[in-house]
C-alpha cells in the first residue's frame, strides 16, 4: 500500500495515547567519555508535556544553547578528459557559501576509508560494525516511469557490468526495485557478486501500465520522492558516503505550465526536502536514462519539450544538485554504470563551519569548490537549506509527516539504521520483546526548572502473516526521564531498553518493530522472526 492512502490508520493508531510530548534538542558538543551506565527500563506510557526552555545558571541568568552546523562536502576532482584526479591536498581545495569563502577545517583524501582486507560484508548490520565508514553503491531499479522495453535493456546493462566486476565486490552493493505497489529490496549489502546477479535474474518485473494513463502522475511522482526518502533515512546512520545509482527515467514527463501554481510549489518543497534528506545522509544521485539513442521520443511531447528525464522539474537537477550526474543519450548503459561506480568510489570529504549564521530556512546556501590546480573540476552538491529540528510530536494528531516517515519504516524490509537497535525475545512469553536503544542513537534534553533531562522515542510494532499482509499496528509514545543524578546538561550517553508485547496471532510470522527518536527524527528498525517461537496454523 502506498502511504499517502493509509495514513489515517496511523492516526487511527495514535488515538489512543493520551499525552502530548515535548521536543528535545541537542546541541553540538565536542565529545566527553561518558561514564558506563546501566540502560533505563522505559514504560509504554508517556508522561505529561512541558516546553524545552533555557537553561537556568545560579546567578538567576539564563543560558540559551545553540546548534552550531557542520557541512560535509564529498567532492569527486576529474580533469578536462573526465579522468579522476586522486592526489590532492587540503590547500588545493578553496570553497565558498553564499559567496562568503570558507575554511576547511577536516580533508580526508580519496579512498581514505577502504573495506579492512579481511571483512566480507553481506547485511548492512555487517557494513555498520564492520566498516562503518565505507562508501557503498545502492543501486535501483526505477520500474514505474520506465518503458517495459527500457527496464529490460537496463537488466541487461546491469547484469552485464556486473558480469565483468570480480567475484569479491571491491564496494559494498546494494539492489533495489521499485514501481507504484512496490519498494523491493532484491539484496542488502553485499560484496558477493554472484548474489547481486542471481537476486537481478529472480525479480520478474510487470508490466508498467501505469506509465501510459496520464491519471497517475501525481502518484508516480509520489513515488519518486517517497523512494529517496526512504532510502535516505534508512541509510542515514552509516556514515560513510553512498553512491545511489538510480536506473530509469526518475520522474514523468509533465509540464507545469498548465498546472496551478500551488501544485509547481507542492513540487519545490518536495525537492527541497529531498536535498537535505540525501545531503544528511550522504547520498550521491546518479541517474542513468536506459532508453539510450532515440529516433523519436517515445516517452510524449511533454518529455521531448522539457528533457530525457521528465518534466520541468528535471530529474538530472536533482541529481545535480546532490552532486551526482544524469547520463542519458548513449546505449553503453554499462559503462554508464561504471562511470557511476567509479565516481562514488573516488571522493574527497572536505568538512567546514559556515560563516554566515543566517538561519533563515527559505533561503538556499549555494556551495562553490574551486581547485588551485589548473584544468581541473570539482563536482560537488550545489548547496543546501537550512533544515529546521523535527516538529513537535502530537501524537493525538500526528502530522501527515511523521505518518508517512513510519510508514515507509514499517512497509520497508530494508533495515533503517539511523537509531542502533537491537532485540531480545521474552524466553517466557512468545509475545513480549526488549528492544534495545543504543546510546548513539538517542538524544536527551536538558533539565529545566521544572523538568529533568528526558528522552522521547516513538515506538511502533506491526506483525504480518506469511503472505506479508500486515496483521495488526500498535503505536506509543514512550517518554523518559533520566535519574536526578545525572549532570543538568551536556552530553548524556545512557541506552534505553523498552518493554513491548504484541497481540497474541496464530497467523503472525513476522514483526517489525520501528523506533524514531522524537528530537532527532532518525529511525531504526528491528525484525522479529516470529515462526521460530510460534506455529503457524495452515
Amino acid at each position: 500500500m502506498r502511504p499517502y492512502f493509509t495514513c489515517a490508520l496511523l492516526l487511527s493508531s495514535f488515538a489512543a495515547i493520551a499525552q502530548t510530548p515535548a521536543p528535545a534538542t541537542v546541541p553540538e558538543q565536542a565529545p566527553q567519555q561518558a561514564p558506563q551506565q546501566p540502560p533505563l527500563q522505559a514504560p509504554n506510557t508517556s508522561t505529561a508535556p512541558n516546553a524545552s526552555q533555557p537553561t537556568a545558571n545560579a546567578n538567576g541568568t539564563y543560558t540559551i544553547q545553540r546548534t552550531a552546523r557542520i557541512v560535509v562536502l564529498d567532492v569527486v576532482v576529474s580533469d578536462a578528459k573526465g579522468n579522476i584526479v586522486t592526489d590532492l591536498k587540503k590547500d588545493d581545495f578553496n570553497i565558498t557559501e553564499a559567496k562568503e569563502p570558507q575554511t576547511v577545517l577536516n580533508f580526508e583524501p580519496a579512498n581514505a576509508h577502504p573495506l579492512p582486507p579481511n571483512a566480507t560484508i553481506n547485511s548492512t548490520a555487517e557494513l555498520d560494525a564492520l566498516a562503518p565508514r565505507a562508501p557503498v553503491n545502492i543501486i535501483l531499479l526505477d520500474e514505474f516511469n520506465t518503458r517495459f522495453e527500457d527496464m529490460a535493456f537496463a537488466r541487461y546493462s546491469l547484469k552485464k557490468f556486473l558480469e565483468k566486476q570480480p567475484d569479491k565486490l571491491t564496494t559494498p552493493t546494494m539492489l533495489l526495485a521499485v514501481n507504484l505497489q512496490n519498494f523491493i529490496v532484491l539484496q542488502d549489502y553485499t560484496q558477493n557478486k554472484q548474489a547481486v546477479i542471481a537476486a537481478l535474474d529472480h525479480h520478474f518485473v510487470a508490466f508498467p501500465w501505469q506509465a501510459h494513463q496520464q491519471a497517475w502522475l501525481s502518484e508516480r511522482f509520489s513515488t519518486a520522492f517517497s523512494t529517496l526518502m526512504r532510502v535516505a533515512q534508512a541509510t542515514v546512520g552509516h556514515p560513510g558516503h553512498k553512491n545511489m545509482i538510480w536506473i530509469g527515467r526518475g520522474f514523468p514527463a509533465l509540464n507545469f505550465a498548465n498546472l496551478q501554481v500551488d501544485a509547481a510549489s507542492r513540487v519545490d518543497n518536495a525537492v527541497q526536502l529531498c536535498v537535505n534528506a540525501l545531503r544528511d545522509a550522504r547520498v550521491t544521485l546518479y541517474s542513468i536514462d536506459p532508453a539510450g539513442l532515440q529516433v523519436n521520443n517515445t516517452y510524449g511531447s511533454d518529455a521531448e519539450f522539457n528533457d530525457p528525464f521528465g518534466g520541468n522539474y528535471q530529474f538530472n537537477r536533482l541529481a545535480k544538485a546532490t552532486g551526482g550526474k544524469a547520463l542519458y543519450g548513449r546505449n553503453d548503459v554499462d559503462a554508464e554504470i561504471g562511470t557511476s561506480v567509479r565516481d562514488g568510489a573516488s571522493f574527497y570529504t572536505l568538512t567546514y563551519r559556515p560563516t554566515n549564521a543566517d538561519l533563515n530556512p527559505q533561503k538556499f546556501r549555494k556551495i562553490q569548490v574551486t581547485l588551485n590546480r589548473p584544468g581541473l573540476i570539482a563536482t560537488t552538491r550545489e548547496g543546501y537549506y537550512i533544515q529546521m529540528p523535527p516538529a513537535r510530536v502530537d501524537p493525538t494528531n500526528p502530522s501527515r509527516r511523521l505518518a508517512f516517515d513510519l510508514m515507509n519504516a514499517e512497509s520497508s524490509t530494508m533495515a533503517y539504521d539511523g537509531v542502533p537497535l537491537s532485540l531480545t525475545s521474552s524466553p517466557t512469553d512468545v509475545d513480549t520483546f526488549t528492544i534495545h536503544v543504543d546510546a548513539r542513537g538517542l538524544a536527551w534534553s536538558f533539565a529545566t526548572d521544572t523538568e529533568p533531562r528526558h528522552a522521547e522515542v516513538i515506538v511502533m510494532a506491526t506483525t504480518f502473516d506469511k503472505k506479508g499482509k500486515e496483521l495488526k499496528r500498535i503505536a506509543r509514545n514512550i517518554k523518559v526521564s533520566a535519574p536526578t543524578d545525572v549532570p543538568p546538561t551536556g552530553r548524556l550517553e545512557r541506552a534505553l531498553n523498552i518493554n513491548f508485547k504484541l497481540d497474541h496471532n496464530p497467523k503472525a510470522i513476522r514483526a517489525r518493530f520501528v523506533v524514531r527518536v522524537t528530537a532527532t527524527g532518525r529511525i531504526g528498525t528491528a525484525d522479529a522472526n516470529l515462526a521460530q517461537a510460534q506455529p503457524v496454523n495452515h
